[in-house]
């Protein structure tokens, strides 16, 4: 993350952070091996933040965490966190995880049915996506010239969106109908 943090902040693990309203604490597509726990305040959850393709995906508020998924698996971040509002933040950095473990186990029994219910939700749209796509393929050739034909960020930003919101497969379907004619 930009400035806000340092590399001399992870010398202070459990201190608490006090960060105002409009700070980019995690972005979408850098490595962060960080996560947070807010403790009061609240974050807005987006995709493509800053972009023609910004989706606001969530707001997150007190003893909610954010920053997990980079934490676990060294992967760069799916999504951008900005504070909503003066917020206050316990940064957990891969030196203090044992420690928020032990701390914190009910925030981590959360933090693991939330992943847990995020790749079923994944996999239900998958397959969902999939029939989708299958039945658009199969419709009779004398309808070619109606067809109707998505861009890929359409289909994307609508997916994300019902993804995020955890409507199941309305993102594909709002894709559907918010369809470019060729």
């Amino acid at each position: 993350m930009g400035s806000f943090f340092d590399n001399n902040s992870v010398l202070n693990r459990d201190k608490i952070y006090d960060v105002p309203a409009g700070i980019v604490v995690l972005q979408e597509g850098e490595k962060n091996l960080d996560m947070y726990k807010i403790i009061s305040g609240h974050v807005e959850m987006y995709t493509g933040y800053g972009t023609e393709n910004e989706v606001l995906i969530g707001l997150l508020g007190p003893e909610a965490c954010f920053g997990e998924f980079g934490i676990l698996t060294g992967a760069p971040a799916i999504y951008t966190i900005v504070t909503y509002s003066e917020t206050k933040l316990l940064r957990v950095t891969e030196e203090t995880m044992n420690d928020f473990i032990e701390k914190y186990q009910d925030d981590v029994l959360k933090i693991m049915k939330n992943m847990a219910n995020n790749m079923m939700k994944m996999q239900y749209q998958l397959t969902q996506f999939s029939q989708e796509l299958m039945e658009m393929q199969s419709e009779d050739s004398s309808k070619a010239k109606d067809k109707v034909v998505l861009t890929t960020e359409e289909v994307k930003k609508e997916v994300i969106k019902g993804y995020a919101t955890g409507y199941g497969n309305v993102g594909f379907n709002k894709a559907k109908m918010r369809f470019r004619k060729r």
